[in-house]
């Protein structure tokens, strides 16, 4: 008989299990959902049954263990996002919808041999960074219940740090994918904007949506990553992703990086000391392990951020629901309302406005990111109790996004990564960012930080889930002259870049070469 206290549900761990024989994906299912079924969290809207997941068991009997990248990984699904034959709420009951398909990324998963086991809570229409404002209850934090356990995707992030799943999906429009992993202790993986296809998601800002990943090691996240990805016609914001961002970048770690660190009149912290001495730490870690630091302004960065929820982005959380808001405005939460609504408001000029302010902080960013491989800033400033939130929903709220409102804005990706525990026992965490499609870089460094720690995730403490080891680039080099394809910005150029070359200098050819 299996000892469950054993378990290890790491994408890689299940795979050791199912090839030892531990267990069946059925066995494994029926273990899960035992666990916790009176929700003190508030995880699910609603949790599937066995008869509903039969389907999917009947489909996995057919294949081998070793023939599925996530053969028999069981995951949860933000209810924003549609899963075939199930409702679709996004947190607002007059809203509730029967999905008729799976959303793109969805779809993908479960092809590759994952397990849907349910739809997740969430703040009402992906609105928010606390967890709280929902109609089915306010999800608490994984380690204390008296806190927020961070928004919009909190219910999938409890899910995955309680043992409930293996990784679990979310969005990420302003923080909702990296909040919550910090305060849940998880690895939160906010993808370049396109990578992850959005059909069959219900809109928050569509231009600026984002699928995230919660997990419990850096490999999961790079391996459902690798499944969900793809280019996808029904996204008209799809995108190709490059070479140097696929799969097969993950650990090539070119070390040492050049690491931006905002000034200190750069960072907020909101009185809270501890969560500065967190930062601190993390800080002094990433230095230990080799890679070089440097002071960086990250104002244009914070300057965007107040664009998302003061600019007329709003507008777009607006055109998502505008019917329903128009003619049932009693259907939404009262402070969902009073964000939302103010999307009716907001004219061309003001579009224009914010779009030509947005471009200057856009080139800042990028002036910024010519200096540095890598920005990390603390994922939020601070964690709040539940009864502090509820005196203050939006001001709160808002602070959470200090450093994660501008990364979709600005087109960055990122990861939250654990940084140690609060005095409250909730988690802290720092975030990496670059600019788009450099995601399997941030990977990596993510990785290398979290295995030189030997960083625990969930609430599993003195568990830590088998993990890929970081594979440095050659630290003996030799000099290498090139022409034709191998140029930079020509088609071999990668056979270079893979393996971690530098380019030292251009030059030209000799006027009697031919």
């Amino acid at each position: 008989m299996m000892d469950w206290t054993t378990l290890d549900l790491s994408i890689a761990g299940l795979s050791e299990h199912y090839q030892n024989g531990d267990f069946t994906p059925r066995e494994l299912l029926r273990h899960l959902m035992s666990i916790e079924q009176d929700d003190p969290h508030n995880i699910w809207i609603e949790r599937l049954t066995e008869q509903q997941i039969e389907p999917y068991l009947n489909e996995l009997e057919k294949h081998e263990p070793a023939s599925l990248p996530l053969y028999g990984v069981p995951f949860a699904i933000k209810d924003n996002i549609d899963l075939a034959g199930i409702d679709t709420t996004a947190g607002c009951e007059a809203f509730r919808y029967r999905a008729d398909a799976h959303a793109g990324v969805v779809a993908r998963l479960i092809a590759a041999g994952a397990i849907p086991l349910g739809k997740t809570n969430l703040d009402q229409f992906a609105t928010g960074l606390v967890g709280t404002r929902s109609p089915f209850g306010a999800c608490r934090n994984a380690f204390n219940p008296d806190y927020v356990s961070g928004g919009s995707s909190s219910g999938s992030a409890i899910a995955t740090a309680r043992g409930l799943v293996s990784f679990a999906l979310g969005t990420d429009t302003a923080g909702s994918g990296r909040v919550p992993a910090a305060f849940n202790n998880l690895i939160g993986l906010k993808p370049s904007r396109g990578l992850l296809s959005t059909a069959g998601v219900v809109p928050a800002c569509r231009s600026l949506d984002c699928v995230s990943i919660f997990a419990l090691s850096v490999d999961d996240a790079n391996s459902v990553l690798t499944v969900a990805e793809g280019y996808d016609e029904q996204d008209a914001y799809s995108r190709q992703n490059s070479f140097d961002n696929s799969a097969r970048r993950y650990t090539l770690q070119q070390s040492p990086l050049t690491l931006g660190v905002p000034d200190a009149s750069n960072l907020e912290f909101f009185g809270d000391q501890s969560a500065r001495e967190l930062y601190g730490r993390a800080i002094d870690h990433l230095r230990a392990i080799g890679h070089t630091l440097v002071t960086v302004d990250i104002r244009p960065l914070l300057d965007a951020a107040r664009l998302l929820y003061d600019g007329p982005w709003i507008a777009e959380r607006y055109i998502a629901i505008q019917a329903l808001i128009d003619t049932q405005p009693g259907a939404l939460l009262p402070e969902i309302d009073t964000i939302i609504s103010r999307g009716r408001n907001f004219s061309a000029v003001d579009s224009f406005t914010a779009q030509y302010r947005l471009q200057q902080c856009r080139q800042s960013c990028d002036r910024l990111f010519e200096q540095i491989d890598c920005l990390v800033t603390p994922t939020t400033p601070t964690c709040y109790r539940i009864d502090e939130v509820s005196q203050d929903p939006i001001g709160l709220n808002s602070r959470l996004g200090t450093y994660t409102n501008f990364m979709n804005l600005l087109d960055l990706c990122g990861v939250a990564v654990p940084a140690g525990f609060l005095p409250s026992g909730v988690g802290f965490g720092i975030t990496l960012q670059a600019p788009a499609l450099h995601d399997r870089l941030l990977l990596s460094l993510a990785n290398q930080y979290c295995e030189s720690l030997e960083i625990t995730t969930g609430i599993a403490a003195g568990h830590r889930p088998t993990r890929q080891p970081a594979t440095d680039a050659a630290v003996d080099t030799v000099d290498l002259a090139v022409c034709g394809a191998h140029l930079e910005g020509m088609p071999l150029n990668w056979q270079l870049t893979e393996r971690a070359a530098r380019k030292l200098e251009s030059t030209t050819t000799s006027a009697s070469y031919r």
